[in-house]
């Protein structure tokens, strides 16, 4: 054990390392780079491997079917492997590259597997594993060179404090993938049997999908406009919440930090109004993907502002006023994707071109690490 949390505590000091040790033509950015393809390719590789497709979303399995899904696994990780031996090249400490090439090494031998287990009948529940993989792979080619390009604060690295922790969020989050997508699916359904208005369930239905899903993103807005604002209401649910705001960086990964049970209780709150008022799974589906590149947009480290638009759609500053650990910052804005709820019900704030100085909750009373955020909310005061 103790060779193996030498090792890791070497890769953590290296990804950490002091900005100095990260210039251009260092071998960090390589690297780092190599080894997030290398595990992507290597979890997407598990994935697809796995009997009974049980680490494997449904929503991508058309995806895998074709050889195009194989082409692009096996690309992402040549690039792994490739950006690990340049860094390899480069860097006096090796351990990154080591690492990335021992990663993108194991997912070639697992992947001698995957047209045997293709064959396999799918399992009747399963854990996202490629979810997580191209969640983070995408979500981070997008927003990390945003950041660097558009950053709010230039001198906030991209391995911030506690990133490993919202790292593990995402995982849990999308492991669970099934039960925090598709637990409202069914009591959604149920009301629907029951609602006198059988005849509008089915006229929504056949409404196209453009209609849908903005239809969709303004009706649950509204109902989790007042969810929102419910958990920061009520005490008992506030201590769910508050682990949320416990970041105190902002960053394309800090709006992954949510309690297990907040998450599914504020996909409820949006999704089951929405299946019993008539709307399809598939737009509601598409919007759960918009929601969550929206959600990771407004959270990030970008200092974009945009007056003419945020007047329509919440932006990053309006959202980071409602993390912000002013006072004039407490309650506000709990819109997500349309500030005019905000100003509808008197909780709107938009101080012009000024930011929050700081974020999280004052005295930060939520502590740190996953587990210990985990169990937050059940401690006696």
């Amino acid at each position: 054990m103790k060779p193996f949390h030498g090792t890791r505590q070497k890769i953590r000091d290296e990804i950490e390392s002091l900005p100095a040790e990260r210039s251009f033509g260092s071998g960090w950015a390589s690297g780092v780079l190599g080894i997030v393809l290398s595990l992507g390719g290597l979890l997407l590789v598990i994935s697809m491997c796995t009997p009974g497709h049980l680490l494997t979303a449904p929503q991508l399995t058309p995806f895998k079917v074709g050889p195009w899904f194989k082409l692009g696994v096996y690309l992402l990780i040549v690039a792994g492997f490739m950006s690990s031996a340049t860094s390899l090249a480069l860097r006096q400490a090796k351990i990154l590259g080591t690492t990335g090439i021992a990663l993108a090494l194991l997912a070639t031998v697992i992947g001698q597997s995957i047209t045997n287990a293709n064959a396999s009948t799918p399992l009747p529940i399963y854990f996202g594993l490629d979810w997580f993989a191209l969640n983070v792979l995408l979500t981070g080619l997008i927003f990390v060179p945003i950041e660097r390009i558009f950053p709010r604060q230039p001198t906030q690295p991209i391995f911030r404090d506690e990133w490993r922790e919202d790292v593990f969020y995402v995982l849990v989050s999308s492991l669970m993938i099934q039960a925090l997508a598709f637990l409202p699916l069914t009591p959604g359904k149920l009301i629907g049997t029951l609602t006198p208005l059988e005849a509008t369930r089915r006229w929504v239905a056949d409404l196209p999908l453009f209609i849908q899903v903005p239809a969709i993103m303004l009706g649950a807005d509204f109902f989790q406009y007042w969810g929102h604002r419910a958990f920061h209401h009520f005490p008992w649910l506030w201590r769910f919440h508050a682990v949320h705001h416990s970041a105190q960086r902002m960053d394309w990964m800090s709006g992954a930090r949510m309690h297990f049970l907040e998450i599914l209780l504020m996909r409820s709150i949006t999704a089951i109004p929405m299946f019993a008022l008539g709307f399809t799974p598939l737009a509601i589906e598409i919007y759960v993907m918009l929601a969550y590149l929206y959600t990771t947009l407004i959270h990030a480290n970008v200092g974009w502002r945009l007056p003419w638009v945020d007047q329509l759609l919440v932006t990053p500053q309006f959202h980071h006023w409602h993390h912000g650990a002013e006072k004039e910052a407490i309650d506000v804005n709990f819109a997500i994707h349309f500030p005019i709820f905000d100003r509808l019900f008197g909780t709107h704030y938009l101080p012009g071109k000024k930011w929050p100085e700081s974020y999280g909750i004052e005295g930060h009373p939520v502590p740190k690490g996953y587990w210990a955020q985990l169990i937050y909310p059940f401690r006696r005061k």
